[in-house]
């Protein structure tokens, strides 16, 4: 099998994410996603943990799956900066998939609670390595001239830094709103790039 039919990955890995996001608050009773945040879905103790869970089956393999074969294909590429800011990438997915299964944040308790801390903790690492990877992956497509690719960079970066200003200095009745531009823009790129993987744009690799 020629590894560029794995980028499909990264697209049913954007595909379980949404569905997760968009489906769970039905067992969410009095769910607001404009004022509150996707972890909430899934915390302990949720009502629709179960389901979250359930829905969002695929997002961290395949997703995991996705950009490790973009690791191994972007060899192909010229440019050093590229290939750092896709192993950046693949990084923040290693984090972010260990990360919030081993610290979910918990329903019932505050910030200070300790797993909620570290769930933060490990919020920061996704946020810091997407910014990181994504600075690294407009440089480097650029010089690489694949334009497209340094369009969605860019379009990405943009709403990843929306999302900290927005629940940073917006009102909290629009938290989730904002939120979501920062957990979405990551789980976008990595199914963009499994795109790019697909069609080939990388190079052919058996």
């Amino acid at each position: 099998m020629k590894l560029s039919k794995l980028g499909i990955c990264g697209i049913l890995s954007l595909l379980s994410y949404t569905a997760m996001v968009v489906f769970s608050p039905l067992a969410y009773p009095g769910y607001d996603w404009m004022s509150m945040a996707v972890s909430d879905l899934s915390a302990v103790g949720a009502p629709s943990a179960e389901l979250a869970s359930r829905l969002n089956a695929l997002y961290g393999p395949c997703g995991l799956v996705s950009i490790m074969a973009v690791c191994v294909a972007s060899q192909n590429l010229r440019s050093k900066l590229l290939r750092l800011g896709i192993y950046f990438f693949a990084a923040m997915e290693w984090i972010s998939d260990v990360g919030y299964k081993l610290f979910p944040w918990v329903a019932d308790a505050d910030t200070g609670h300790p797993q909620n801390v570290m769930h933060l903790v490990v919020t920061a690492l996704v946020v810091i390595f997407s910014l990181a990877a994504l600075i690294l992956s407009i440089i480097g497509a650029r010089k690489e001239g694949i334009k497209s690719l340094f369009i969605w960079s860019c379009v990405c970066l943009a709403a990843m830094l929306l999302g900290p200003i927005g629940t940073g200095i917006m009102p909290k009745s629009v938290f989730g709103l904002f939120e979501r531009f920062s957990t979405f823009t990551a789980v976008i790129f990595n199914a963009v790039l499994g795109t790019f993987l697909l069609l080939g744009n990388f190079g052919e690799m058996n």
